[in-house]
């Protein structure tokens, strides 16, 4: 029998779970369009009030990991709710076709290497490939404008990033405002990319390129699904401790065979990786010495040359 405080608790928990901003049985992903509910491109401050900028308050005020019970709940229940419509969207599409591309956070919109991740996302994403990443600014956003821009000319894709460069940097005004500017010039609905973000790291806004968003609280969830769903390869583009946790976590995923094969590990840079983060040449010695087992590692400048490597990979697999 349910005792009179247990059946008290029971109609908190479940007022809680009422009560949260967010819906915790949702199982569907979320469109942009979603997370960025109530906000108006013609009045930049609505950004605060936002469905994504509403649930971090709302996160931060209850704590990142000190949370009261019913929180804890009813944050779990939603990223379970999202990690199931996960899986259905996933299962209708070739995991050998999932490719991530990871890099920093940072970068800014100006900068060439962003270009780059850009154009070769782009081109990826004509050749068939998904392009998944963790759905937040610099090298991320990248990744899903240029799956957002496939099948348009490079003039269109610079002309799109004329129109991001009022706002650099995803802590300027006009960040989200000069993203909607894009879509709403360029508007497409055949091109699919998918981005993992987190309420962990909510100061950096989600991408509003990605087609499907799976944003989630727990980033340990997020991290490792990342990684375990780029079966076709991730590309490491210059990045700073985040990207290189993910390397090491993929490196084992690798090693251990973990989903039954390896995927290509290509870093893009190659003075970056081997100079100035020299994690590349270490990961060679690991292969060579033995204590690293089944890594496809790769490392070039070129996009051509990423491309060709994923292809190559994909083509392989068929036979």
């Amino acid at each position: 029998m349910i005792s009179i405080p247990d059946y008290k608790e029971y109609v908190h928990i479940g007022k809680h779970l009422k009560e949260v901003p967010y819906d915790v049985t949702r199982q569907k992903l979320y469109s942009p369009f979603e997370l960025y509910a109530n906000y108006d491109p013609d009045h930049d401050e609505t950004r605060e009030t936002c469905y994504d900028s509403v649930v971090y308050k709302h996160y931060m005020e209850h704590g990142k990991h000190d949370c009261c019970e019913e929180e804890a709940l009813a944050r779990a229940l939603h990223d379970h709710s999202i990690m199931v419509a996960l899986d259905e969207f996933l299962d209708k599409h070739n995991p050998r076709l999932n490719v991530g591309i990871m890099g920093g956070h940072a970068l800014l919109r100006t900068d060439e290497m962003y270009r780059q991740i850009v154009l070769l996302s782009k081109e990826l994403t004509e050749l068939g490939f998904m392009m998944i990443s963790g759905g937040g600014p610099g090298a991320m956003e990248a990744t899903h404008l240029g799956a957002w821009m496939a099948g348009r000319s490079t003039e269109e894709v610079d002309d799109a990033l004329q129109i991001l460069s009022v706002a650099p940097s995803f802590k300027d005004e006009l960040w989200i405002n000069s993203s909607f500017r894009v879509i709403q010039k360029y508007p497409q609905t055949k091109y699919k990319s998918l981005g993992i973000p987190t309420w962990l790291y909510g100061h950096e806004p989600s991408t509003a390129f990605a087609s499907h968003i799976a944003k989630l609280f727990q980033n340990s969830i997020r991290e490792e699904g990342i990684l375990t769903i780029a079966f076709g390869g991730v590309v490491y583009t210059p990045g700073s401790a985040g990207t290189m946790q993910e390397i090491f976590q993929d490196a084992v995923q690798n090693h251990y065979l973990s989903f039954g094969y390896s995927s290509p590990m290509v870093f893009l840079g190659k003075k970056f990786w081997n100079e100035e983060m020299p994690v590349y040449p270490f990961l060679q010695s690991l292969m060579a010495s033995g204590k690293y087992k089944n890594l496809i590692l790769s490392n070039y400048d070129g996009s051509e040359e990423v491309i060709n490597e994923l292809v190559r990979f994909r083509e392989e697999e068929k036979m």
